[in-house]
């Protein structure tokens, strides 16, 4: 049984990580909008209503495919690093790592730049009639998430004692709201009717580029200046003051590029993101997975699990060696993504969980990695983790926001937007959200692809995806998760080729499958902490599987039956389209008709 149908219609389809962004983007379509329209209105309205997975001071990592152009476009709205920061800077504070809180971790807010880009080249309303949705629910009210309150719950103390503007925003009297209770954000609200309140143009086009000049170059971007110049406290128990300047944001843009794309299987393409983001990972794994031949095995079984666990490992040590802002660091993708190349590491699979990280030597070249600080935690005050999720117990790490949307037309989008969490940084009083802290990622070790340099990306885990079947647009689908994305990812869509091949095809099936990730690779946020070897599997995969995987040497961690994987999917088969989302968390969901 599954937990819900699995949408199928001919009109227009939306699937994200809430049902109020869900609902509000297939309210777009219904209007005439596109799937960019309903896309990037979906995209402020988690904003809104998933704070503690995103928001205007954070990142977006997006993908479409659009009719007009005949072609996908990836849309990277990842800020670079201040022009100020550098490894030098934090040596001299005595930090090890960036710390995953405060100030000091804030990279430029790239979200509003993303979004916007993305309306003003391939969308047709205006960013008042998209934003309107957003800003409906932070005046009038919307109901608190209990992730939400569970976050708020977890840092007011330190709200009370140190950032009082969150404590203003977020707390009721001492304590935080409970679940269900209905929230404003005027303080945000002021800021976007703000926006557009002084974006004049002779086209929505001009409008909307006016709007982002208003963000990075008018009165935000001076908030954000002034607010850098005082300390706050941060994950490493002290206060420190910000790197990040007006000027920093006023000469980044957001940048369109073209997608990594690899073949699986003859008939389907799986199109990713550069390296400045974890998105080749995927690729690499589909790769390894293809030469080990795991479309002949039985999906869930123990052997198809260790398959898809192990390369995972691999591809990951990958990109701990290998991956970076391609401007400046020199990475192989060609290499890396090459079927020898795949054919080549599928061989270190063995019968036995690995318990070493092996980065390979694409093109004969020799990996360097990072010499993490031991012990890990010297710098954490207070158990203060980078990741966005605060609890830590039940596997459900690194979690953010995702919406894909297909419309009539065949315009796919899928997006992944994240950062600027509520419990990461203090608000910024005057625009009413906190910035990013996305820096953590970067490593403080000279010489690697993800050091960190002065206006570079840091390597993001956001990871949207579209997949092409014989070389038609078929799905738009990601999931939050941090690390887990890709192992979330690979796993699903090795499941839906399965079933596609076999005539067997659901969406809502292959979503509410038993999944299942390893955190046997360094994390991507503070503390970079790594389990060799640990596999965390939903419990209703079969006893006999578990004890299985732990008879091959993993050990295996099983936080629930109902813990793991956020994915959302939209998919165009001719005039049918198709739709499902993740019943995990009971908050995402899909709409259509």
């Amino acid at each position: 049984m599954r937990t819900r149908p699995e949408l199928v219609g001919s009109f227009g389809m939306v699937a994200s990580t809430h049902w109020l962004a869900s609902a509000s983007g297939m309210s777009v379509l219904e209007r005439g909008g596109n799937a960019v329209d309903a896309a990037v209105t979906a995209g402020f309205v988690m904003q809104v209503v998933e704070p503690h997975l995103n928001g205007p001071g954070g990142d977006l990592s997006a993908m479409l495919w659009s009719v007009d152009d005949l072609g996908p476009s990836v849309i990277c709205g990842q800020g670079v690093s201040p022009a100020a920061m550098s490894i030098q800077h934090f040596e001299a504070l005595g930090l090890k790592l960036v710390p995953g809180s405060g100030l000091l971790a804030a990279t430029v807010p790239g979200s509003f730049g993303g979004w916007t880009t993305m309306l003003e080249r391939w969308g047709t309303w205006e960013l008042g009639e998209v934003l309107s949705y957003a800003l409906h629910y932070a005046e009038s009210g919307f109901p608190l998430l209990p992730g939400t309150s569970a976050a708020i719950t977890a840092v007011a103390d330190l709200f009370t004692q140190h950032w009082r503007p969150s404590a203003e925003v977020w707390l009721d009297g001492p304590a935080a709201p409970p679940a269900g209770a209905r929230w404003t954000l005027t303080a945000l609200a002021r800021t976007y009717r703000r926006l557009l309140d002084e974006a004049g143009g002779s086209s929505r086009e001009a409008r909307i580029a006016a709007a982002r000049r208003g963000f990075y170059s008018g009165f935000v971007a001076e908030a954000v200046d002034r607010f850098n110049r005082t300390k706050w406290r941060d994950a490493s128990g002290r206060d420190h003051a910000g790197l990040l300047t007006g000027q920093d944001l006023s000469v980044w843009e957001p940048e369109i590029e073209a997608p990594v794309i690899v073949g699986f299987a003859d008939r389907y393409q799986v199109l990713k993101t550069g390296p400045w983001g974890q998105g080749p990972v995927m690729a690499q794994q589909l790769r390894q997975l293809e030469a080990a031949g795991v479309l002949e095995r039985e999906v869930r079984s123990a052997d198809w699990i260790h398959l898809v666990v192990e390369s995972a490992k691999l591809a990951f040590a990958d990109r701990e060696a290998w991956y970076g802002d391609p401007i400046v660091a020199d990475v192989p993708l060609a290499a890396l993504l090459s079927s020898e190349y795949g054919a080549q590491r599928a061989h270190l699979i063995g019968e036995r969980a690995s318990f070493d990280l092996r980065p390979g030597s694409p093109a004969g070249r020799t990996p360097t990695m990072a010499a993490l600080p031991d012990p890990l935690y010297d710098d954490i005050a207070d158990g203060t983790f980078g990741e966005p999720t605060v609890d830590r117990g039940e596997g459900t790490r690194g979690d953010t926001c995702h919406v894909d949307v297909v419309d009539r037309w065949g315009n796919l989008v899928s997006a992944t937007p994240s950062g600027g969490w509520l419990q990461s940084s203090p608000v910024i009083p005057e625009l009413g959200f906190p910035l990013g802290t996305r820096a953590q990622m970067f490593y403080l070790q000279p010489g690697l692809a993800n050091s960190l340099r002065p206006r570079v990306r840091p390597r993001t885990t956001l990871t949207p995806t579209i997949a092409l079947r014989d070389a038609e647009p078929w799905l738009a689908f990601g999931t939050p998760g941090g690390d887990q994305q890709d192992q979330w990812q690979t796993a699903f869509f090795v499941d839906v080729v399965r079933s596609d091949l076999r005539g067997t095809l659901n969406l809502q099936a292959a979503i509410d499958a038993p999944m299942f990730h390893t955190t046997h690779f360094p994390s991507s946020f503070y503390p970079r902490d790594a389990h060799p070897g640990e596999v965390f599997t939903e419990d209703r995969l079969p006893s006999t599987v578990l004890d299985e995987l732990e008879e091959r040497g993993h050990t295996v961690v099983r936080p629930g039956g109902w813990t793991l994987g956020r994915l959302s999917v939209v998919a165009k088969e001719g005039e049918q389209l198709r739709a499902a989302a993740n019943a995990r968390g009971e908050q995402g969901y899909a709409a259509g008709r």
